[in-house]
């Protein structure tokens, strides 16, 4: 049911290739758009298709608080829940248990334990537990094709040894979510390819040793995490530079949480399969744009007379049927219209950035 292979190959290591999941073919390199709770904000599904998207993301952590796994499984899983037949991923929430894991006055919110993690809900303050078997359980019932192994994600500023503790950890945990995901996969019929992520801080020796760790689990897909944690983005791709000759060719290698048109362009000459993030919409809800120039903000005073669109080279139907004068003026007024056309814009901007990578790897040869 899942099959990766490479169509073509560049002069370094940026190549396109085929995923076949059990809701279709994703030919990579692709950008996923972030659908935290189950949806992508302001967008359609019919939208996002008509867009480039390929497949979205949902997230464990958020669907469990609200309004839960065993509604959206009684609801016939996350694709019938949101009406997106095409594939999903779902990240196993670990990033979130920790990057939401101080309260509004800095108590602490999540307790790492070695057999998983406390956490209070930022949404009620209520008490829950995520184990290794407990994430698999909640995964298995939203469904996604594609599914993240249970990990914990260091600061970017944390000590060797913390993050070889803590990357021992996530060996360890991973060990698990692998024997239970095969179990529920048994049990059920369903078809998820489970992916481990990559950790070990920003320390190249624990990379390699972590990237071998997870290599030799020998599942359909590889993912590497911690980092776009707010380091230097010299550190990011020295940690990926680091692994990459570890890394196995025949499987689709998905880094996390990238999403500027720069950090795309620096994942795929590193021959990254995927990449994930939030900021596309991100900054179309705060009035800001992608352009050729870089991003841009629309509420500049710039832009209360310009007849221009924001792109004049972007085929979307924000560019080709709107003034940067007047979508100024729908972020002025924080009309929902304005938010919702530039975020498409956004998410086009970079589907069509991965197109024209794919096409100067395609003229490569």
């Amino acid at each position: 049911m899942f099959d990766f292979s490479i169509q073509q190959e560049g002069h370094g290591h940026e190549r396109i290739g085929k995923f076949t999941t059990p809701h279709g073919e994703i030919e990579t390199p692709t950008f996923m758009p972030v659908g935290t709770k189950a949806t992508v904000k302001t967008m359609k599904p019919e939208e996002l298709k008509e867009i480039g998207s390929q497949i979205i993301l949902a997230n464990t952590y958020h669907l469990y608080l609200r309004p839960g796994h065993k509604l959206v499984a009684k609801m016939g899983g996350l694709h019938k829940f949101m009406n997106w037949d095409g594939p999903i991923l779902t990240d196993s929430g670990g990033y979130q248990v920790f990057s939401l894991g101080l309260g509004s006055s800095g108590e602490k919110l999540a307790k790492v334990k070695e057999n998983g993690v406390e956490f209070r809900s930022f949404l009620d303050g209520s008490k829950h537990f995520f184990s290794p078997k407990k994430v698999m359980e909640i995964e298995h019932d939203l469904g996604a094709d594609i599914i993240m192994a249970f990990d914990e994600c260091p600061p970017a500023g944390a000590t060797k040894r913390y993050a070889k503790e803590s990357m021992e950890r996530t060996h360890r945990w991973v060990l698990e979510c692998k024997e239970e995901h095969q179990k529920l996969v048994k049990e059920s019929g369903k078809q998820q390819a489970l992916f481990p992520i990559i950790q070990g801080g920003m320390f190249e020796d624990l990379r390699i040793e972590s990237t071998k760790f997870m290599v030799d689990l020998d599942l359909p897909g590889i993912a590497i995490g911690g980092l776009a944690v707010g380091e230097p983005r010299e550190t990011t791709w020295a940690m990926v530079d680091a692994i990459l000759p570890y890394l196995p060719k025949d499987k689709p290698r998905y880094i996390m949480g990238i999403g500027t048109p720069e950090d795309i362009t620096q994942a795929v000459k590193r021959g990254i399969d995927m990449f994930d993030c939030v900021l596309p919409t991100r900054l179309g809800r705060h009035g800001t744009v992608f352009t050729p120039e870089g991003q841009q903000h629309i509420r500049n005073e710039s832009n209360r007379e310009s007849t221009e669109p924001i792109d004049p080279t972007c085929d979307c139907y924000a560019c080709k049927n709107y003034t940067r004068a007047y979508l100024r003026h729908l972020i002025m007024e924080n009309e929902i219209l304005g938010i919702h056309l530039l975020s498409l814009h956004n998410i086009r901007f970079l589907h069509n950035h991965v197109q024209k990578l794919k096409a100067e790897i395609r003229q490569s040869k």
